[in-house]
């Protein structure tokens, strides 16, 4: 971090986090935030579910929700964006306070619910987005709905045309029984009524499936069968957990889901699993309490060909991004590896 950042973050952290959030959006939007452009080399570039990366690490869906901040994410050091999650109609989520900062513990917990400004409105910036960034979509179902699985296959039908890539996202804990479409019956039809939507657009783009951590063997298991059936083109692992084991925050006991290092255990764990069910059929993206360049590496020695963050930024600033991926590329080299491809699931074992 620069001193502008480092100052930039302390006022930040003065205030509370939601209108912190909405304040560092509106920074991007003025350009107060350093966007040192693409950071790339022939070690990270990376190609994931047929899309060329310029390096494997992304952004989660969550930080840039209604997709205000394309251009300058796409300056800002990281190798793909996801934005959303999008629903077919706007929302305002979940009453506030609804997003709470837990600092000794370096995580976050959040109750959003889905707020957002809707497909249209998403669509429209999505259409303006730069050309030259992989930017993707995550997609949400009304809190409201009679049909939630039909409306991921509506926001992909509305938005899909701007889209490199787009997530159906079933592992929210904050939208009330949304958790239950990763049973593999429901699972199943979601994914398929999705991919069938994708195949009428006119670009195909790849549909990804975010799951949650807080699941069992059986339930992995479930998962992996019908991501090989369906035919996912990637699966990110994970979103947020409803554990509170070993937390310090005064916050620890508020609801939602907590994000951040907490998780990092925790997601490897099933990542790792994962990639061993799935034994390379279908790829595999790591989220979960990534701070470093080391435990990026991690979870790409765990089975990721790609991974994704965004709680660390809280604690680190937008310029994590591209010192992760240079330190990422540096860890490669060290280690002999002349691409990221050939660090995927290397140390898988270590895991399980």
């Amino acid at each position: 971090m620069n001193l502008i950042e480092k100052m930039g973050l302390k006022a930040l952290h003065q205030v509370d986090p939601e209108t912190a959030h909405g304040l560092s959006i509106k920074a991007l939007k003025m350009g107060l935030v350093p966007t040192p452009g693409p950071v790339t080399s022939p070690r990270l570039k990376t190609t994931l579910a047929g899309m060329d990366l310029p390096n494997p690490v992304g952004l989660a869906a969550g930080f840039d929700k209604n997709a205000e901040v394309l251009a300058p994410l796409s300056q800002s050091g990281f190798g793909f964006i996801e934005v959303g999650a999008a629903t077919p109609r706007p929302q305002p989520g979940n009453p506030k306070p609804r997003l709470f900062r837990l600092t000794e513990d370096r995580a976050a917990i959040n109750r959003f619910g889905f707020n957002n400004e809707g497909m249209e409105v998403i669509a429209q910036r999505l259409s303006q987005r730069p050309k030259n960034a992989v930017i993707g979509l995550n997609l949400g179902a009304n809190k409201d709905s009679d049909d939630r699985a039909s409306d991921f296959a509506r926001v992909l039908q509305h938005c899909g045309a701007h889209l490199d890539f787009a997530t159906v996202n079933v592992s929210s804990p904050n939208t009330e029984k949304l958790r239950d479409l990763q049973g593999k019956a429901a699972l199943t039809a979601l994914l398929s009524g999705a991919i069938d939507m994708r195949n009428t657009l006119e670009r195909k783009i790849p549909v990804f499936l975010k799951i949650a951590p807080d699941l069992t063997a059986e339930e992995l298991e479930d998962i992996a069968a019908v991501a090989v059936e369906t035919g996912v083109d990637a699966v990110i692992t994970t979103n947020t957990t409803l554990s509170r084991d070993g937390l310090q925050s005064a916050h620890k006991g508020e609801a939602g889901g907590l994000s951040g290092a907490p998780l990092f255990e925790k997601s490897t764990r099933i990542l790792a699993q994962l990639s061993q069910m799935l034994d390379g059929k279908t790829p595999l993206v790591g989220v979960g309490g990534i701070s470093t360049a080391e435990q990026a590496y991690a979870k790409i020695c765990a089975g990721a060909s790609a991974v994704q963050l965004y709680t660390a930024l809280v604690y680190h600033g937008l310029s994590l991004a591209g010192d992760i991926a240079r330190g990422l590329d540096d860890l490669l080299a060290r280690d002999g590896f002349d691409n990221a491809s050939q660090a995927v699931g290397s140390k898988r074992e270590d895991w399980l």
